[in-house]
């Protein structure tokens, strides 16, 4: 009875030597159950020692099988504690999903236990799987939105549309940094520091815009327009130049970027062109924006280049306008 006690030392300590910490979850999985078994065994060899009569052998018989039953579910129970554990700073599925594991886990095994063990006891366990099942269905019914919920967080764990740290824009307007994926809803928190709470179904089922995917670096697109006597190779130039003065000085900018121009099209008074810069993430856009705008309007004002404001041009037949100054004079 000693040397198993003896023999779990030995292997914890044989454990802590290896490199692996999956040794170490195992053993310290099986320390407690192998104490119960170890337990359970010296109540069953006592029973079959001495000399009892059958209904206390039996007895014997069946506090071995819930302790043997109790160590399976102990073992278990702590294996997958262990496992999610070691695992879950590596995988964020299980760094969010582990209290939900751990205890599906636990309810799968304690049930599994309960049914072997009324069965070895001579009790009909159909008629409880049959209250099981339809009690499940009711409660499926009256919990649909919240299980909707619950089966939707899981996809989104899965599928991973997104994930925590994430910048991401919602069909309805709001957009945000993603705080928190849970169970039941996924937590964005807005640029003005609210936090908006999204159920998961409705999260699967919308149109999501996530300017952190394929990367967090993204374009910063600037709409300026000059006027139409502007020598637009030279204002390419500047606004080039100004651009890459801004990738390299302002925060969030990308320094090996060559920032560039595309014309595209004429405008009612001015010829309008797309400056693409680029920021390492979304919320760094609004300051690039910020300081290019400032810097160019300067670099504009000091080269003579017109940024024009909104004009219309009146084509008047000379007719009319006689008609229009013989009024005036009148």
């Amino acid at each position: 009875m000693g040397s198993g006690p003896r023999r779990l030392r030995g292997l914890k300590a044989f454990a802590a030597r290896t490199q692996s910490r999956i040794d170490d979850v195992l053993v310290h999985s099986i320390s407690r159950p192998a104490t119960f078994l170890i337990f359970g065994s010296g109540i069953l060899f006592v029973s079959r020692v001495l000399p009892f009569a059958p209904d206390v052998d039996r007895g014997f018989g069946i506090a071995f099988g819930v302790i043997a039953l109790l160590a399976v579910v102990l073992f278990f129970d702590r294996l997958v504690r262990g496992l999610v554990g070691f695992y879950a700073p590596r995988v964020e599925f299980l760094r969010t999903s582990r209290a939900i594991i751990i205890g599906a886990t636990r309810a799968v095994v304690i049930l599994t236990a309960l049914f072997i063990l009324l069965g070895s006891m001579g009790v009909s366990i159909t008629p409880l799987v049959a209250s099981l099942g339809i009690g499940s269905l009711a409660v499926a019914l009256a919990l649909q939105d919240t299980l909707g919920n619950f089966f939707a967080g899981i996809q989104v764990l899965i599928d991973k549309p997104v994930v925590v740290g994430n910048f991401i824009k919602l069909d309805s307007g709001e957009e945000g940094y993603v705080t928190k994926v849970g169970w039941r809803s996924t937590q964005v928190r807005m640029i003005t520091n609210d936090i908006v709470v999204v159920p998961n179904s409705k999260l699967i089922s919308s149109v999501i815009t996530n300017y952190s995917l394929p990367r967090d670096e993204l374009a910063v697109r600037v709409q300026v327009g000059v006027h139409y006597k502007s020598d637009l190779e030279k204002v390419e130039k500047i606004a080039c130049d100004v651009g890459k003065r801004v990738m390299q000085t302002v925060e969030g900018g990308i320094p090996e970027f060559d920032p560039f121009v595309r014309y595209h099209t004429f405008g009612d008074s001015s010829i309008n062109f797309t400056m693409i810069l680029r920021a390492t993430g979304f919320e760094d856009s609004y300051r690039i924006k910020h300081e290019f705008v400032k810097m160019l309007h300067k670099r504009f004002n000091e080269e003579g280049v017109v940024i024009p404001f909104p004009i219309r041009t009146l084509d008047i037949k000379e007719s009319d306008l006689k008609t229009l100054a013989g009024k005036e004079l009148e």
